[in-house]
């Protein structure tokens, strides 16, 4: 009989739980990891509540840290024991479209997941809110966590940092850019970090909720904006002399924070759309200029495979990339319901949950 494990599932519409499955079995090129810390991303939540489609039953989750447990006969230069972080995408390394460098879109060498693109953990392959999970493609996901950092240190690597670093990179921030990030989720909090990173010169972020425009400035924001305050659009065009912000960062996937994207926006600039949309969105006709206004909008899914999060954890130790300050609230794997609930809803002033065995 199969040996078995502890795992939050996906069942229905706000019903992710606690159930016992057969713990993962470990192909030629795969890797099993231990679980040691764990965390919910808004993604999830967009599961928990029936706005995105995984089949029920599935294991959720997609950003780990741990140990690996047991190696495929194809892995080479790992060794079981060591601490490593897999990213939420897991790009083969061969595909059409890791070999033309959009490894996010990994189409897979083979096809047994049937991704959307290289978003496989969680999604179309069980995650990692579990005891023990699965890596495909081990060999080009495993990354080594450096001497000295912590999994809280390290594990928003995996998703909400390089996807967050990503939309100044998909935007082309440039040195002294106007930069502003609608929305002060765990995202948007990354991507204001982002843009100091990449060197804007001016940083603002938007949201309303206290907790968050705090954490804003402390990711790197000059300016905090309170929507339900003062207007956002007008805000940035007085903060840019009138013309708009150069880049405008999409972080939740609403059509309102869209559409205010658009509208404070310069012409000839960039929107970088980083939320996942459950709804239709459409643009504004005047605010786009008819077509004619010059405005770039692009989207990204996060970069995946070792080589991006080895990258971004030397910047964690570096001590210019602090991602543990994002940590608000605690739990077991028992209390996943718990964590599903508050985080979801946001009560208690969360910004990001981990979650242990």
């Amino acid at each position: 009989m199969a040996e078995t494990m502890r795992a939050a599932v996906f069942k229905d519409v706000r019903d992710i739980h606690i159930e016992e499955v057969p713990r993962p079995t470990c192909g030629p090129t795969d890797a099993v990891i231990r679980m040691t810390t764990t965390s919910i991303c808004g993604t999830d939540s967009h599961i928990w509540r029936g706005e995105y489609p995984v089949a029920p039953g599935r294991v959720i989750g997609h950003e780990p840290s741990g140990v690996i447990h047991e190696l495929g006969e194809a892995v080479q230069g790992y060794e079981v024991g060591e601490r490593v972080i897999v990213g939420a995408i897991t790009p083969c390394g061969a595909c059409f479209y890791c070999q033309s460098g959009d490894p996010s879109q990994c189409a897979g060498y083979e096809d047994q997941w049937g991704s959307i693109g290289g978003w496989r953990l969680g999604n179309s392959m069980d995650g990692v809110q579990a005891e023990y999970f699965k890596v495909p493609y081990a060999q080009a996901n495993l990354a080594r966590v450096p001497e000295g950092l912590s999994d809280e240190d390290v594990l928003f690597v995996t998703d909400i940092a390089t996807t967050g670093i990503s939309a100044v990179e998909t935007a082309e921030v440039k040195m002294g850019d106007a930069v502003a990030v609608f929305a002060q989720g765990p995202i948007g909090l990354c991507a204001t970090a982002g843009a100091r990173l990449r060197g804007a010169g001016l940083v603002i972020a938007v949201d309303s909720n206290p907790v968050r425009l705090d954490m804003a400035r402390r990711m790197g924001a000059d300016v905090v904006i309170d929507y339900t305050q003062e207007d956002p659009i007008a805000k940035i065009k007085a903060l840019t002399e009138g013309r708009g912000a150069d880049v405008c960062i999409e972080a939740l996937g609403i059509q309102e924070t869209f559409e205010n994207c658009i509208k404070s926006v310069r012409p000839a600039g960039m929107v970088s759309s980083l939320g996942v949309y459950g709804d239709k969105v459409t643009i504004p006709l005047e605010p786009f200029v008819y077509g004619i206004g010059d405005i770039d909008i692009r989207t990204t899914l996060c970069p995946g495979g070792k080589r991006r999060l080895t990258a971004l954890m030397s910047l964690v130790k570096a001590g210019r990339l602090d991602l543990k300050q994002l940590v608000t609230h605690r739990f077991t794997l028992d209390q996943i319901e718990e964590a599903y609930a508050l985080f979801s809803n946001q009560e208690d002033g969360v910004v990001k949950v981990v979650v242990t065995p």
